[in-house]
């Protein structure tokens, strides 16, 4: 049996476009052995892990919005929790736990004090997702045993390494896309120019991966912002195209 690796960068509300892609694996009669996430990409992978359809994913995650999913917090090391997302994940994950998935599942975070990458496969689930996410001064960060966590994307925003020597095939979708330009795409202002920022400086890094992977799917997204949750349906159109575009590769790589 061919193992399967699924690879799913950060990227905020973009990371609906993940979900496109595994509708198509899902319509292809592909299940993946393994995942690799990393804040969007980790939520959307506990999740899909755990056995939700994408359709649903969406579902969820379209009414508990990236600001939607916190509670607004003064005199905290962040400006946001995490508690509507934490509920979330409880809900819909009840076993807490990387050994109650239907699927592999890694997901990195950055330990924000020893300036080093994170990888969590075992034990508890749900503070790791939400480490991987916490997108620092934006996000309260995470305690987990000695480390203090946060948004695993400021030094790994595509991790291929946990699946290496793991899977005979591995798929990786970055939804970081860089526009040309000041803005992000029509859009201006200072948000977009600090997002660009950050994309432009990790994008060698980013793109010195994809040799490793059996296929590189990169959506065009740059119309959309990270925060743009009313467009969360388009986005994951967008990812879904992204992905039918390599049908019949992705057909061939399991033959």
């Amino acid at each position: 049996m061919i193992k399967t690796g699924i690879v799913l960068s950060g990227g905020g509300v973009r990371g609906f476009a993940h979900l496109g892609l595994l509708q198509v694996l899902e319509e292809l009669g592909i299940q993946p052995y393994a995942i690799s996430g990393v804040s969007a990409g980790a939520i959307v992978g506990a999740f899909y892990a755990a056995g939700h359809s994408p359709a649903l994913i969406r579902d969820i995650l379209k009414k508990n919005s990236y600001f939607g999913w916190s509670s607004f917090l003064l005199n905290k090391d962040g400006l946001f929790s995490m508690k509507v997302l934490r509920k979330v994940l409880q809900t819909y994950i009840p076993g807490n736990s990387f050994e109650s998935l239907n699927k592999k599942l890694y997901i990195t975070a950055t330990d924000f004090a020893s300036n080093e990458t994170i990888t969590f496969s075992k034990g508890k689930l749900i503070d790791a997702v939400i480490a991987s996410a916490s997108v620092p001064a934006i996000f309260e960060p995470v305690k987990i045993d000695d480390h203090i966590l946060v948004d695993g994307g400021l030094l790994n925003n595509f991790p291929v390494e946990p699946l290496e020597k793991k899977c005979d095939v591995l798929i990786g979708c970055y939804v970081n896309s860089i526009p040309r330009g000041t803005g992000n795409g029509k859009r201006f202002g200072k948000m977009n120019m600090i997002e660009k920022s950050f994309h432009m400086a990790i994008a060698p890094i980013v793109y010195s991966k994809v040799e490793k992977l059996s296929l590189f799917i990169e959506p065009d997204l740059h119309e959309f912002g990270m925060f743009d949750v009313n467009k969360a349906d388009l986005i994951y159109e967008a990812g879904y195209r992204a992905a039918m575009k390599h049908k019949n590769k992705l057909v061939s790589l399991l033959q």
